[in-house]
């Protein structure tokens, strides 16, 4: 089975080739193609993934290639992490919008809307190469913002393309082993978009167990979201929020640590990375080695200024593992095998939320068999979930029309929209400053 990987020299590729070798059953990936715009990147990567396979038995050959037609023909799966404008492109979105005093985080607010304009034209063309020469591959999005970017691929590919994150991931396993449930026997009542979804109901053996958590003011403020989002909070809530929506709880204060920063998240991993691959050049240096070094401490300063701000301290050592390779490995062998399993994913809704239109895709728990993702039914958000969901998903549309027209009325509007920008005024000067600094952006007029 061929695995195509786009954006194959990106730093976490090796966690979704390491899953793969620890795949042994039956209609495993025996083939991944790496793709990238960066050969050196794709040289760099490829070592990485050399030592990984070093002394283990039929390891998926890797092969590496800048063409992006010819690692699409005869794909099974594409898995798509692409990074368009690369992390250069984080920083300025960063940048540009901290300087207008709106946050600049790469899936959410100002940068995010950015970071879309400039991805979905290309992920829209990689779609539309998928349908023409692999139409019966199946495509997995990671690539951010995931929901936007998977709703505009879906518009060519239907439901052949799901998108992933591993965020929820996370939160249903921390929610779970405070409780002290196995995560793999819990049902987690998760709702919302990508990046803006609420865990309102955790059952294990059919007992929900949320509302002991929530009762409980030691066992709420002894994990990561207790700490981020405080234990009032989440009881006035009545649910356990995504980490990112801390941007929206706290937004003044998140903004003020980034500006306060030395350097934002973008500009950390562009130098961190650069350092990294630089490393990787050396003829004596174990690429593995530096790959390893490198992620521990990108997985340890993540969200570090949010963490700061809430007084939430280092995360734990659990949290550092990651996870997003082993839901996507999950969600090829459910399809590949028909292994019949439950995943959060990001999907079209057909009718799971009455207030979006069956098109809209949005993260909920989804059935996955060989005919792919399935959305089960889901209660009502409450009214204050429900405006945000809504507001944001209208942001969306916004950004896909103006990809879609190269309006940039229609990119202003966008951002003005958005519940993080405070004024259109603003939102006209982020258009005119990203327009600036992202030769991608020149399309709008």
């Amino acid at each position: 089975m061929k695995l195509t990987i786009l954006g194959g020299g990106g730093f976490r590729v090796p966690l979704v080739y390491g899953a793969l070798l620890a795949d042994r059953g039956e209609g495993r990936v025996t083939e991944v193609v790496l793709h990238d715009l960066d050969g050196s990147r794709l040289d760099a990567v490829a070592r990485v993934l050399a030592e990984q396979a070093a002394g283990a038995p039929d390891a998926p050959s890797v092969t590496a290639t800048t063409d992006l037609d010819e690692a699409l023909r005869g794909a099974d799966f594409v898995f798509s992490a692409i990074r368009v404008g690369g992390l250069e492109g984080r920083a300025n979105d960063e940048r540009v919008a901290l300087a207008e005093g709106v946050l600049g985080q790469e899936t959410v607010g100002a940068g995010g809307i950015a970071y879309g304009l400039r991805t979905v034209p290309v992920a829209v063309d990689i779609a539309r190469r998928v349908a023409r020469l692999a139409p019966d591959a199946w495509v997995i999005n990671f690539t951010n913002p995931a929901g936007l970017v998977t709703e505009a691929m879906s518009r060519h590919l239907g439901d052949r393309v799901i998108g992933i994150c591993d965020s929820p991931v996370g939160l249903g396993r921390r929610i779970a082993r405070v409780l002290g449930a196995d995560p793999r026997e819990a049902w987690i009542d998760y709702v919302g978009l990508n990046h803006l979804g609420w865990v309102r109901g955790l059952r294990v053996a059919g007992r929900d167990e949320l509302p002991r958590l929530l009762a409980d003011p030691d066992l709420l403020g002894s994990f990561e979201e207790g700490k981020l989002f405080g234990v009032d909070w989440l009881q006035s809530l009545g649910a356990i929020p995504n980490e990112y929506l801390h941007y929206y709880y706290f937004n003044r204060e998140a903004v003020r640590a980034y500006q306060q920063a030395d350097r934002t998240r973008g500009a950390f991993l562009r130098d961190q990375q650069a350092h990294f691959y630089e490393e990787t050049r050396k003829p004596d240096a174990s690429a593995l080695t530096a790959w390893d070094r490198t992620r521990a401490e990108r997985e340890a300063t993540y969200m570090a200024e949010n963490r700061e701000t809430a007084g939430a301290g280092e995360r734990d050592a659990d949290d550092l593992s990651g996870g997003y390779e082993k839901v996507a490995l999950a969600l090829m062998r459910a399809i590949a095998r028909d292994e019949r399993t439950t995943l959060i994913l990001n999907v079209r809704n057909r009718s799971t939320l009455s207030v979006l239109d069956s098109e809209a895709v949005i993260e909920v728990p989804c059935l996955v068999d060989a005919n792919g993702a399935h959305p089960v039914a889901a209660d009502p958000l409450p009214d204050h979930a429900t405006g945000l969901v809504c507001a944001v998903k209208a942001v969306e549309r916004e950004v896909l029309a103006a990809a879609e027209s190269g309006a940039r009325a229609t990119a202003v509007k966008a951002f003005a929209l958005h519940p993080l920008v405070d004024s259109v005024n603003v939102a006209r000067r982020l258009v005119e400053g990203y327009a600036e600094v992202h030769p991608g952006l020149a399309y709008l007029k």
